[in-house]
């Protein structure tokens, strides 16, 4: 533990014998860790083995070796360094390979780095080792992880992405081993890499010049493990780590031996002392010298008396979290204050009495006991790779479709399932029940629908022979049989004593159900609840398992129709979990083994048919379903199905992790249960307490009533409302207030079938015992009921047994087997301070307790359901932490982080949060399946926060775009779990009559009983903190355009993108994505969202001259959306906007600020293109009649940029070419597709334009446009797609095809039509250009266009392809400004906050390039499609080890670069340019440019 005061080892009185050891002591390691003397005049020399702790070092004896002859390892020498052995190699065109071999210091294991370039994300290593000339391969015990052995003949590893590229690193430390073999197989195309037809053969150091046999003394061994240990930064070993650690150490010496160094003179290098150090008796002639000792000197204190005083000096200071230094030095000053008082004459048992009495002697006894000796508020936690912590078990894309049952399941519905299911399509009415009874191998189905006030039961079987139903009507209990009233019989009944016997009709032959009788029966009268029956056929009486048969009208309540339809739900699954919720009903024990036995068909439905489980759970568990309905059930029995459901929802959870996140929320809901014994407890137990404490009458006689009848999650709560009531000196009000906190009304208690009518009212002396007995109870009760309780979670997997005071004598849980080492000791830590008002000790134990479980949950175990109830109880508890820790927050400054000197409080403050992010976060990634985004951010605060220590003063604005970038990842959640469950919510929610509130909120309230809202609140509360330090103000003005508008706030720009306002508008948008429209009579858009400067959707604000800004202050931004209604002028500035109300009559007063009219827009015209004989041309050939302006720019700009700026080599379809294709005979059908849907386009139906698209997919290519294309791009240097096969070329033909369609993409069309732009004569070329592989891409405005400073260059940078900028992707670019005089000094505005890089194998992209793209006075550029021929890879992205983010001089490097290429275009073209570029390879290419709008 890391805020350890006093260790247990700091209770050995020692002396050193080393100033090295002193020098030890000063860095917080005791000196007997290292070395332990009985006096300075005589060393005592022991064989020790370390054990690393984080920033302290523990110690135990090692067993010596028995016998003289033991093995003493030989130090060795290498030879070849590791630097020569490195190779480089080309695997297949553009994938090449790197291999690094490296060994870091003599004895550590050599290295082997492996880095494929231009990879897909498939790659696999099968490799293995050679150790003799013979070229053997052997597989060496060590080996990353996922290394999987293959036939035991090889290892198989897999390569981890990395951006375009694929790493490895294997580490080595078998010294026998001479050279590392491997091939590399790409998985996904099945292809292997050779070395020219061999295996890859790479020779690792060679170590020889072995060393004559020497011993190293186990001290020296000790002190060069503490060295190596503190060169490594103190990290935390396992028990494995220290033993490599310690023999490591001594090959060290070893070698340093062989080079001829003797063992004095390492002795004397590593203590600081002469060869001959020996520590001797004074002198005789110097004996009259020694000074008498003093009493301190003569007398000691006890140890135990000294850590009392330390801890009686800690509580007095506040508690503070010492450093190991200080607490070393507490120590030795409470030993100082107890030697002083023994100097003024106290005895030692004087002093014992003094500083023991009262509560400390019980504190510091407890804390013997557990041998943690008052350590410090904190644990030590340890240094892991982030990125094990990924998990990538995303389930397949759900679209608001809905989910069918299984084909089979189809097919088994019975003819009379399926009658049911189309009667009740074709009733108006809503259904009120369900029931299918069984007539021996025969159905009964009983359909009760309510339509205009009356009751309709439908009744139908396929009873072969014919049937007569003999019934009646019950008004008050069920089963009661009287006379309907005359209205209510249907035709040929007849009237009998109390009852009515009516025959089923059949069928006729020609009705779909023929084989089905039915009858019909309506009753008007609202005061009957249900029906009873019994059936007659051939003379013989049927009945329901020997009783009568009963339906009832209300089993359930009113569907409310049109609150779910099923679309985005596994509709089966939840119609049927309607069918028997009457019978769930029943009991929880019925509940759970209907769920249990609707398990199978909900995971073969996916996530949504799990979702629907969690769904009916969740009801269930928040009281909105009946939980118990007159039926007797043991508690054994619960117990006994809640195992059952519990043990199913394990197995689904290990065989299936794309649906683990739904499965631990499903678990959530449900109790633990356990098999017999722990249910049948609940029974037993309340009697023991009963008679223990002679409370036999009154609330505990209904309570052991109620308890006996139907246990429930309720009796948690009523145990713990009588514990607290007994605590508070038997308040009454306690105990009414703990039951109504938990929902638990007085009404609620009387509603139980077996009600608790009376309070608690016991006697005094009962107090003590009924607490401990009680405290007991709550246990068994929680065993059973709890499945996020924190105690009995690790009761549970730690294992106990229960001994006397009456409860169940011989109880036992054996502890889960395979628990790390340590967690018993982490858990307790965790417990002791669960309470604790300082959160941050706990949290951090919490986190380390989920850690170490996270390899156990990976495993398929008998006892894994345990593992998971234990970490949903630690997920739990660190909400409720974190909540907690809230006031901590407020208070966080100067003195609540001492470590951080130097730092402004604000500073602190900042430090404060972010560590508290990164607690919540790390523990919402730990319970996601899907959480890679996640785990980069949590790496991006860790960056964040050591640039903050390091006084960077990028710090602030980089955690801002770590924290835009978690709330997106939040956003994505929060948008997953609506999308998941929302639907099931609702559909099932109208089917069960659930509450229309409970309903609505439903996701709601599941995303806030989760991680998530915590970190949320996290985040709103460090916003305002950075945007003060990186002095970002509450805004990021795009278009900086004064306006005046009446506001409308919207959730979607995209919604009313295409809409026309009639009165000026001012907009406030919740979300805008970047590639919209700004909408007719909009003359301000308004939103907290964040698209790019240079998105598509600001050009066009800007060149509409439309205010466009972002408001970061949710303040600010609600009172603007509080104006709404209401007439308000905008002044925006370059950082700020100011708004203020208008009255209508002062708008006349001010021409300066005239609303605008609307539809004023003057109308463009196009020229017609006309084909020129040519499928395609060369850029030599590209002229304003053949392509557009993208085209010609390019072809332009070769030759006269700087050599250093690379242009890609380009052909293109000229204009012309589509409209002739489509004229092809071979396309005559889909011409005449093409122009009737344009007529309808015409009429209003905007539905044609997808239709366009999708038909335009059709055409065939003529073979001439073949030949040319594939000659133009082959002369001038590119790969012809279709010398890799037909289908290749059939890859690039539809994205040509997609080009030309993307003529009647939505945005597009509706932006030319409000310009008035006839969109008849738009004419689409293609441009092709082979893809650059990039690393980065850039936009470039070379006036910087949101202040309009023609001398300062404005750029955005994002990682990969440039489609994540100019399209619509979530976060923000890197963005940058330079001043054209000093293309130097690049300055960042903002880092990047988008999740998502896109990255592509070599390929080509065809480019839209249309005559309306480049109009004066019309930015139609970014409307049309570009598109590549293979799909782009989408790569969640790390920019914590992103160079341009934490390398400052390759940014400066890349960002002037970029700055420069803009500058020079700019220059070449005489004005202002809009240009788009890669970066690869540290080289600038520029793909177009066009004069910036």
């Amino acid at each position: 533990m890391s805020h350890s005061i006093f260790h247990q080892t700091l209770l050995c009185q020692t002396q050193t014998v080393a100033e090295h050891q002193s020098k030890l002591n000063s860095r917080g390691v005791t000196a007997n860790t290292l070395f332990q003397s009985k006096s300075v005049h005589k060393e005592k020399k022991l064989l020790l083995s370390t054990n690393f702790r984080g920033n302290r070092l523990c110690v135990r004896k090692r067993k010596l070796a028995m016998g003289r002859n033991r093995a003493i390892p030989r130090a060795v020498l290498t030879t070849n360094p590791a630097s020569d052995l490195s190779k480089k190699f080309n695997l297949d065109g553009n994938i090449e390979l790197q291999v690094s071999v490296s060994s870091s210091e003599p004895g550590a294991a050599t290295q082997v780095d492996l880095q494929v370039s231009n990879t897909s994300g498939s790659m696999l290593l099968h490799w293995g080792v050679i150790c003799e000339s013979q070229g053997k391969w052997v597989l060496p015990s060590r080996h990353p992880d996922r290394t999987q052995v293959y036939k035991n003949r090889a290892l198989r590893t897999p390569f981890v992405k990395s951006g375009s590229g694929s790493l490895l690193r294997i580490e080595i430390d078998d010294p026998a081993a001479q050279a590392i073999e491997f091939l590399i197989l790409d998985e996904a195309q099945n292809k292997w890499f050779k070395n020219n037809g061999e295996n890859f053969h790479i020779k690792l150091p060679v170590k020889d010049k072995l060393a004559p046999q020497v011993s190293i003394p186990e001290d020296l061994v000790q002190i060069q493990a503490y060295i190596r240990w503190e060169r490594k930064g103190k990290q935390s070993y396992n028990p494995e780590q220290e033993k490599e650690e310690y023999e490591a150490a001594r090959r060290e010496l070893l070698e340093e031996v062989a080079r001829g160094t003797s063992v004095q003179a390492i002795r004397a290098r590593l203590t600081n002392k002469p060869n001959d150090a020996e520590v001797k008796e004074p002198k005789k002639d110097n004996a009259a010298k020694v000074k008498e000792p003093s009493v301190s000197e003569t007398k000691t204190i006890p140890d135990e008396l000294v850590q009392i005083q330390a801890f009686l000096r800690w509580e007095k200071a506040g508690k503070p979290n010492y450093s190991p230094e200080q607490q070393l030095m507490e120590f030795e000053e409470a030993r100082k204050e107890l030697l002083a008082d023994l100097e003024k004459g106290a005895s030692v048992d004087e002093i014992r009495k003094k500083i023991t009495k009262g509560e400390i002697q019980t504190k510091v006894s407890k804390q013997s006991k557990t041998k943690k000796y008052f350590r410090g508020e904190g644990i030590q936690r340890k240094k892991r790779d982030l990125t094990q912590l990924i998990n990538r078990n995303a389930a397949a894309n759900i679209d608001q479709q809905v989910v069918d049952a299984p084909k089979a399941l189809t097919k088994d519905l019975t003819v009379v399932e399926r009658y049911a299911k189309a009667r009740e399509e074709d009733d108006k009415g809503s259904v009120l029940n369900r029931k299918i009874f069984k007539l021996a191998d025969n159905d009964l189905l009983v359909l009760v629908t309510k339509d205009d006030g009356k009751i309709k039961v439908h009744l139908a079987t396929d009873y072969k022979l014919p049937i007569t139903l003999h019934w009646a009507l019950s008004r008050t209990t069920p089963g009661e049989w009287l006379a309907p009233p005359a209205s209510s019989l249907p035709p040929e009944s007849v009237i009998m004593d109390k009852a009515v016997e009516t025959p089923l009709k059949a069928g006729s032959s020609s009705h779909l159900f023929s084989e089905v009788q039915s009858l019909d029966i309506e009753v008007d009268d609202d005061t009957f609840r249900g029906l009873t029956f019994v059936i007659l056929s051939d003379g013989r009486w049927l009945k329901n398992n020997g009783s009568d048969f009963y339906i009832e009208f209300g089993g359930k309540k009113k569907i409310q129709k049109g609150l779910g339809d099923g679309k985005g739900t596994a509709k089966f699954l939840l119609d049927k979990i309607a069918e028997v919720e009457s019978e769930a009903q029943k009991s929880f024990m019925h509940r759970f083994n209907i769920a249990s036995e609707l398990i199978d068909e909900a995971k073969n439905a996916g996530q949504l048919g799990l979702a629907g489980i969690l769904v009916w759970m969740r009801f269930m568990a928040t009281r909105q379903l009946i939980w118990n309905k007159n039926y007797n059930v043991k508690p054994r029995e619960i117990s006994k199905a809640q195992d059952r459901l519990t043990e199913l929802l394990q197995d689904v959870y290990a065989s299936y992790p794309q649906y683990r996140e739904v499965v631990r929320m499903i678990l959530s809901t449900v109790g633990r249960g356990g098999e017999g014994d722990v249910g049948q407890r609940i029974r037993d137990e309340i009697l023991v307490v009963q008679r223990n404490n002679d409370c036999k009458g009154g609330m505990m006689e209904e309570w052991h009533q109620k308890l006996h009848n139907n246990t429930s999650p309720d009796d948690v709560v009523i145990c713990q409302a009588l514990i607290d009531y007994l605590s508070s000196d038997f308040d009454v009000g306690v105990y009414w207030k703990t039951l109504n906190d938990n929902g638990i009304t007085k009404e609620r208690l009387l509603s139980y079938d077996r009600g608790i009518h009376s309070e608690p009212n016991f006697k005094r002396d009962q107090k003590e015992g009924l607490l401990r007995d009680l405290g007991n109870y709550m246990r068994t009760l929680k065993a059973v009921h709890s499945g996020a309780d924190l105690e009995s979670a690790i009761t549970n997997c730690l294992g106990y047994k229960s001994e006397g005071q009456g409860f169940m004598v011989g109880v036992q849980i054996n502890p889960v087997p395979g628990l790390p080492s340590g967690f018993n000791e982490l858990v307790q830590f965790v417990m002791e301070h669960v309470e604790d008002k300082n959160v941050e000790p706990l949290l951090e134990g919490l986190l380390e307790a989920r850690q170490d479980l996270r390899p156990l949950l990976n495993k398929s175990q008998s006892r894994l359901k345990d593992l998971l109830f234990l970490d949903i109880a630690l997920d739990s508890t660190v909400r409720t932490a974190v909540e907690r820790g809230y006031e901590e927050l407020n208070n966080a400054g100067p003195e609540v982080i001492p470590f951080f000197g130097g730092l402004t409080v604000l500073k602190r403050c900042s430090l404060k949060l972010m560590y508290f992010i990164c607690l919540v976060l790390e523990n919402l990634a730990l319970s996601s399946d899907d959480n890679e985004d996640l785990i980069y951010c949590l790496k991006g605060w860790g960056l964040a926060s050591s640039m903050c220590k390091d006084k960077d003063s990028h710090w602030a604005l980089y955690a801002k775009s770590v924290l835009d970038r978690t709330r997106l990842a939040l956003t994505n959640k929060a948008e997953s779990y609506q999308k998941i469950l929302q639907p099931s919510a609702e559909y099932l929610g109208s089917l069960l009559g659930v509450e229309e509130w409970a309903v609505e909120i439903f996701t709601e309230e599941i995303i806030r009983a989760g991680s998530a809202a915590s970190l949320s609140t996290l985040l709103n509360r460090l916003d305002p903190v950075l945007r003060k330090t990186a002095n970002l103000g509450s805004w990021q003005v795009i278009s900086p355009v004064e306006a005046v508008g009446y506001v409308e706030v919207v959730d979607e720009l995209l919604a009313v993108q295409n809409k026309s306002y009639e009165r000026p508008t001012i907009l406030i948008a919740k979300n805008v994505r970047g590639e919209e429209e700004i909408p007719d009579g909009a003359v301000a858009v308004l939103t907290p969202d964040m698209p790019d400067v240079l998105s598509h959707v600001s050009v066009r604000a800007r060149n509409s001259k439309v205010c466009f800004a972002t408001c970061f202050d949710p303040n600010i931004l609600a009172d603007l959306q509080a104006n709404k209604g209401k007439l308000l002028r905008l002044k925006p500035t370059s950082a700020d906007v100011v708004y203020s109300e208008v009255k209508e009559g002062e708008i006349n007063d001010d021409k300066s600020t005239d609303l605008v009219e609307i539809g004023s827009v003057p109308p463009l015209s196009l020229v017609r293109k006309q084909f020129s004989g040519r499928y395609a041309i060369s850029s030599e050939e590209f002229t304003g009649e053949m392509v557009g302006a993208k085209s010609r720019n390019i072809s332009y700009l070769k030759g006269k940029v700087p050599s250093w700026i690379g242009i890609p080599t380009s052909v293109a379809i000229p204009f012309g070419v589509f409209e002739h294709v489509l004229s092809d005979k071979s396309n005559q059908d889909v011409a005449e597709k093409v122009s009737s849907l344009k007529k309808k386009l015409t009429e209003g139906d905007f539905s044609a334009l997808k239709e366009i698209r999708e038909t335009v997919l059709q055409l065939n290519a003529p073979p001439k446009l073949v030949d040319e294309l594939k000659t133009k791009m082959k002369s001038s240097g590119m790969p012809w797609p279709g010398d890799e096969g037909e289908k290749r070329w059939g890859q690039a033909w539809k994205s040509i095809k997609k080009v030309w369609g993307s003529k009647w993409n939505e945005r597009a069309y509706f932006s030319t039509r409000k310009v008035k732009l006839d969109h008849e004569y738009l004419s689409m070329a293609v441009l092709v250009q082979e893809v650059i592989n990039a690393d980065y891409a850039f936009v470039i405005h070379t006036t910087n266009p949101s202040s309009g400073d023609s001398s300062e260059i404005y750029a955005e940078v994002v990682k990969g392809l440039g489609e994540t900028l100019v399209g619509a992707y979530p976060g923000r670019a890197l963005s940058f400004i330079c001043k054209k005089h000093d293309l130097n000094s690049p300055q960042v505005l903002g880092y990047p906050s988008k999740p998502i890089g896109l990255f592509i194998r070599r390929s080509i992209i065809f480019r839209s390039d249309s005559n309306g793209e480049d109009l004066e006075g019309y930015a139609g550029a970014g409307l049309y499609d570009s598109v590549p021929m293979d799909e782009e890879e989408k790569v969640v992205l790390d920019y914590s080890t992103d160079a341009l983010m934490i390398d400052g001089s390759f940014r400066q490097s890349i960002l002037s670069s970029i700055a420069r290429a803009g500058n020079a275009i700019e220059e070449l073209y005489g004005t202002p340019q809009d240009i788009e570029g890669v970066i690869k390879d540290g080289k600038v290419y520029v793909v177009q440019t066009r004069p910036q709008m």
